[in-house]
């Protein structure tokens, strides 16, 4: 359940800057949500299931890419002064929840892996 959200979070991320509609008022940021997105979502995907025990520390690099979607606003945006906050809203959520579902994962993973 957690990879289905976490993938559903991903391509949410990806597509935030056309959903919110900062794609044209900061288009580095849309970039970055973008690759990052799918990053995520290539991460958490359920792809891996046959092999979850080995491939568990993927979602420790998926909350990382979590914790980079909430400040990525900040760091990416460069020099601009105001930030809508409809953007600032959009990845502090999605990143949160990004890293709730990676962390989660990644326990399960540990979790999994010590009982074998």
């Amino acid at each position: 359940m957690c990879e289905g959200l976490g993938l559903l979070a991903g391509l949410y991320l990806a597509a935030s800057a056309w959903i919110v509609g900062f794609d044209a008022t900061l288009p580095t940021l849309a970039v970055t949500n973008l690759i990052a997105g799918l990053a995520y979502a290539f991460l958490m995907s359920g792809g891996f299931g046959s092999a979850f025990e080995r491939t568990h520390a993927m979602s420790w690099a998926a909350a990382g890419i979590g914790v980079w979607t909430v400040i990525a606003p900040f760091v990416v945006a460069g020099a601009r002064s105001s930030h809508p906050a409809a953007e600032i809203v959009s990845n502090a959520v999605v990143g949160g929840l990004a890293v709730v579902f990676a962390v989660t994962t990644g326990m399960l993973g540990l979790r999994a892996k010590r009982l074998t």
